[in-house]
């Protein structure tokens, strides 16, 4: 050990340990219980077992400790995004897929293939890019890795200004938001528009944040530590304050954090605004209370439908293997197809063939930025699978490679289309397209989403 630092040395890492032990003791307060003359007994944290302290000074560090449970934020509101409360109908004990016979899951896949009959199998290539990110994408110093993510937020961008989503008056809700660079590029991409905030929510503290690249700046950037499961988004206080429309935005939203975003923009914060009987912050024009159509209860309807405080969702999807059943918000899209969470389960995880196991691990070298993004980047959840997590050794012989693909492709797209569904109902016009090519991204799918333009009703005579 290096002098004046810790004698215990680490296995785990293959070095000593570098903190600083007390003067006269040869470990720090971690490892002091390697002292044999010391009699005092460490042990782990209850909070949290991956450090120790002290048992003399238990309730002492109990009151201090890190991983203490902190007070809940005011938007912070138990399951308000969750779904389905009644877990009952949910089989407990799910049979893996290598575990099923040949004509189980040949049953399954034509099941799926039923359910998947009338939707558009190709969806529409839409890779757009914006001039806010031009200087970077030109720029050489960014390697392979970063110029990747680059093309994404790009083409994120060029969707969202084709949709007309970049105007004033807005606030922008990143969900998943990581490092918080998706906000970032729209913050320079809005850099001469007046009176636009940012929320960035992320569940888990975030390490090498791009938030200081904004200070100094007009927009408005805030942090909420929640998970998306318990956010309220009427009780955040500059919504609650300006009561800007939003505009609900994810790079790579793994899973089933997609179906929270979407339950938590279209139906608690849709719901809890429309109740507050005020001017929506919208350019959409309300149809004349003095008309005597107002009066018909379905009108009424009709036009609170339109009235919407959330003026677009964007949302690149991703992780379709790590979606519940629970949370989805497709489950009625999924019951008037004949199927129901057994097959969800199944379909779940079948999603992973169309990008897991398909490429071999590689080995190469990053740069320290690159290194950077791929160990911090909670935006991106691709991984590299073994081809046995693919399952081909026990489907070989039933189906090749470029049938799983194929097969995960449309279960990805079966899941989809039931967000979809659930969009129109609640009166927005959405759609699913390419954003990017499959070489720069396997999980290349946006999701869009913006209120439906008020039906005119004809003219009477």
């Amino acid at each position: 050990a290096e002098p004046g630092r810790c004698a215990y040395f680490v296995a785990r890492k293959k070095r000593f340990c570098k903190m600083t032990p007390a003067p006269g003791r040869r470990f720090c307060g971690e490892h002091g219980h390697q002292e044999e003359e010391n009699d005092r007994k460490r042990i782990p944290c209850p909070l949290d077992p991956k450090h120790t302290v002290y048992e003399d000074q238990l309730q002492k560090h109990l009151k201090k400790c890190n991983s203490r449970e902190k007070p809940k934020p005011v938007y912070f509101v138990q399951d308000i995004n969750a779904g389905l409360k009644d877990v009952a109908e949910i089989p407990e004990n799910q049979v893996p897929i290598s575990s099923l016979s040949k004509e189980e899951l040949q049953n399954l896949i034509i099941q799926l293939k039923k359910a998947s009959n009338g939707l558009e199998l190709r969806l529409k290539e839409q890779i757009l890019s914006h001039q806010a990110l031009q200087e970077a994408l030109n720029d050489p110093k960014n390697g392979e890795s970063a110029f990747k993510h680059l093309k994404q937020q790009a083409s994120i961008l060029g969707n969202m200004e084709k949709l007309q989503l970049l105007g004033p008056g807005r606030c922008f809700v990143e969900f998943g938001a990581g490092r918080g660079k998706l906000s970032h590029w729209l913050d320079v991409a809005l850099q001469n528009v007046e009176n636009v905030q940012f929320l960035l929510v992320e569940r888990a503290t975030t390490r090498f944040k791009v938030d200081g690249k904004h200070k100094g700046r007009d927009s408005v950037f805030e942090r909420l530590q929640v998970d998306i499961q318990h956010l309220c988004l009427k009780k955040v206080p500059i919504l609650e304050k300006k009561k800007l429309p939003v505009v609900g935005i994810g790079k790579h939203l793994c899973g089933a954090a997609t179906d929270l975003a979407l339950r938590c923009l279209v139906e608690s914060y849709t719901t809890c605004c429309e109740g507050e009987n005020e001017e929506p912050a919208t350019k959409r024009s309300r149809t004349d209370k003095t008309e005597v159509a107002s009066n018909n209860s379905a009108d009424n309807e009709s036009n609170k439908d339109n009235c919407k405080p959330v003026a677009g969702i964007v949302i690149a999807l991703c992780c379709h293997h790590k979606c519940d059943w629970t949370h989805y918000v497709g489950r009625e899209f999924f019951t008037s197809v004949g199927l129901g969470p057994l097959e969800f389960n199944y379909f779940q995880r079948m999603s992973s063939w169309a990008t897991c196991g398909m490429r071999e691990t590689t080995t190469k070298v990053f740069t320290s930025e690159e290194r950077e993004d791929q160990m911090n980047d909670t935006e991106e959840h691709e991984q590299t699978f073994s081809r046995t997590d693919s399952g081909s050794d026990t489907l070989q012989g039933i189906l090749t490679v470029e049938e799983r693909k194929e097969i995960g492709c449309l279960c990805k797209l079966l899941i989809d289309h039931g967000r979809i569904e659930y969009l129109r109902q609640r009166g927005y016009k959405a759609a699913l397209q390419y954003y990017t090519e499959s070489a720069v991204s396997l999980e290349n799918v946006l999701l869009t989403a913006v209120p439906s333009p008020p039906l005119i009703p004809e003219p009477t005579t």
